[in-house]
């Protein structure tokens, strides 16, 4: 590392669970961040301070002015902009060392399987249904693990689901594919927005320590969080033997 580098990272170097070695780490990762929204935004602002060598950022949509509510990676002055070049612009004003690519695509099957393969880490932090689905089988299907996060109206949930574990479900085998969900989206049900930055910076902190090795992540454990009151409930979830999902790809 660099003097400039280890000035500014001393904070990590300081952590005996970090130190030179895990920041290290960090600086030669690659997360790639699906969506640059609600959750988005503090993940990628944290990856992005906390040296993570490497962010790939996707989302296709453009910064609406009801964004700013809860979206801190924006501005008034980018409303209109890409949301994925916006965030890239947040995280180079605070850290411009970090290598940020901002793709304005929809994370779909083909562009998952070309994106994660490359990617350390994954983070979730998309809006529906379909492509948490589409961005599960990509990292069961390579191998990488994930970290899923939800937030809508005062409710948040957060998991790690990490093929590298023979004991850790995928997301799939927690919330079926095929089961009938009525989609909630902020736009018509509304979102507190503190929430949005509390489990997006839990997924960003989640991130981090499978990057640096540091402690133990929410594997087989999702967590709930009621806004409402404050209170945080923990769920045991395992794998589904016979999940459509990941049980094909542990047979391999």
């Amino acid at each position: 590392m660099t003097d400039d580098q280890l000035l500014r990272y001393s904070r990590h170097i300081l952590l005996d669970e970090v130190g030179v070695e895990g920041q290290q780490k960090l600086l030669a990762s690659h997360a790639l961040v699906i969506g640059a929204g609600g959750l988005g935004s503090p993940v990628a602002l944290y990856l992005g301070t906390a040296g993570v060598g490497r962010i790939t950022l996707v989302d296709h949509d453009a910064v609406d002015l009801t964004n700013l509510q809860r979206q801190i990676a924006h501005n008034l002055a980018r409303v209109g902009h890409p949301k994925a070049q916006s965030a890239r612009e947040a995280i180079a004003a605070i850290n411009p060392d970090v290598s940020v690519r901002a793709l304005v695509i929809k994370a779909d099957a083909q562009a998952l399987d070309e994106l994660v393969p490359t990617a350390d880490v994954v983070i979730d932090c998309c809006d529906n249904f379909a492509t948490r689905q589409a961005v599960n089988r990509a990292c069961f299907a390579h191998g990488k693990p994930l970290v899923s996060g939800a937030a809508i109206r005062f409710d948040g949930q957060i998991s790690v689901f990490d093929p590298r574990r023979a004991d850790s479900p995928c997301y799939a085998c927690v919330f079926p594919p095929d089961q009938e969900l009525e989609e909630t989206r902020c736009a018509t049900m509304g979102v507190f927005a503190p929430l949005v930055g509390i489990i997006g910076t839990m997924q960003a902190s989640e991130a981090l320590r499978l990057l640096a090795g540091v402690g133990t992540s929410l594997a087989g454990r999702l967590q709930m969080l009621d806004g409402r009151n404050m209170e945080f409930n923990e769920m045991r979830v395992r794998r589904d033997p016979a999940c459509p999902v990941c049980a094909p790809l542990r047979r391999r």
